[in-house]
């Protein structure tokens, strides 16, 4: 069966860094559109980043420039790079791959920017 399985969230003060991992297993992430999402309590799940089959990627404005999607086919896990943080970056981060297959998510890692 399909798992996705997100790590490497947690505390971080404003302008550090943090990578996200989302390790698949059960599909080949490079035949899904693979995404980075995140949610904050009260508010509906919004689209961080994505990468589709061909690689191309594209990102949500508010991370543009800060965020970088990633995935390693062989190793079959996605990255989320995260820079720059900022105290509006604090959510629950969930891992999802789309086709016309079927739509997983993974459990999702919480990731907090304060200081």
């Amino acid at each position: 069966q399909v798992q996705l399985v997100e790590s490497g969230g947690g505390l971080v003060q404003p302008g550090g860094s943090l990578r996200l991992s989302c390790a698949a297993s059960g599909l080949i992430i490079s035949r899904y559109t693979m995404a980075w999402y995140r949610q904050v309590p009260g508010k509906q799940r919004e689209v961080v980043a994505k990468i589709i089959p061909d690689m191309n990627t594209n990102y949500a404005a508010s991370v543009e420039g800060r965020f970088t999607i990633s995935r390693d086919s062989a190793k079959s896990v996605v990255y989320l790079q995260m820079n720059s943080l900022e105290p509006a970056d604090t959510a629950v981060y969930y891992c999802n791959a789309a086709s016309t297959v079927g739509l997983f998510w993974g459990q999702g890692t919480q990731v907090t920017v304060s200081a």
